[in-house]
């Protein structure tokens, strides 16, 4: 059982290294690379989506509506993504991008750390009280201080905390998916990981409501003379 433990953890981290290195490199370049990346990972994550709400015990009525919501959140996202990276700049993605890693992680130590009453338990039993409120903390401080160094403008202090909630509303959203499916993962595409969709539902609500402030000029990078 060790051996096996040890194998799939080296598994993971695999995968999670190939990802970032993907992912990294796009962002960085932005252009063409970026665009690419967005595309096709916004088609594989629909595919997964589709077929998660097929397998739903839900009635007919409320399964076209997630097939209709489904493109709607993904294509947004993605485009939300796309506009910040183009017009704001690498470190404003980066933002984005670290306040839902932020999320993820202080969730997960606070969660452990604290534990306490379960906040979903017949959704996602593992997740508390204590983790979704460490997460929100978590983004907030990423967002303060990558906000500050990229000199972002047009972003109250508490935005932080709202993309912290929003991811794991985002996560829980999907948890409830795949138990109202009967799977444990949207999909197999990431060795030890599952689906793309399973790793990046916390991140569509976030670059959906950030994508449209920014595209609304309410988010800007200072400019330097």
């Amino acid at each position: 059982m060790a051996t096996a433990a040890k194998s799939d953890l080296w598994v993971r981290a695999g995968s999670a290294i190939v990802l970032f290195a993907i992912a990294g490199t796009a962002l960085w370049f932005g252009g063409i690379a970026f665009g690419l990346l967005l595309l096709v990972g916004g088609a594989l994550v629909l595919v997964e989506w589709f077929a998660l709400v097929r397998a739903m015990d839900l009635r007919s009525s409320f399964k076209n509506a997630l097939m209709l919501l489904g493109p709607l959140l993904v294509i947004g996202s993605m485009a939300g993504l796309w506009f910040i990276r183009d017009q704001l700049g690498v470190t404003a993605a980066l933002w984005v991008f670290g306040m839902v890693w932020a999320t993820d992680i202080g969730a997960y130590f606070a969660g452990r750390a604290f534990g306490g009453a379960r906040l979903a338990p017949k959704i996602s039993p593992s997740k508390t009280w204590s983790g979704l409120f460490g997460g929100m903390v978590a983004a907030l401080v990423v967002s303060a201080t990558l906000g500050d160094r990229g000199g972002i403008i047009g972003v109250p202090l508490w935005i932080g905390l709202f993309m912290g909630l929003a991811a794991q509303l985002g996560d829980l959203a999907q948890s409830w998916m795949k138990r109202r499916a009967g799977v444990k993962d949207s999909g197999k595409l990431i060795p030890g990981h599952g689906g793309l969709f399973d790793r990046v539902d916390g991140l569509l609500p976030v670059a959906l409501i950030l994508g449209a402030l920014a595209f609304a000029g309410t988010i800007a990078v200072r400019t330097v003379h």
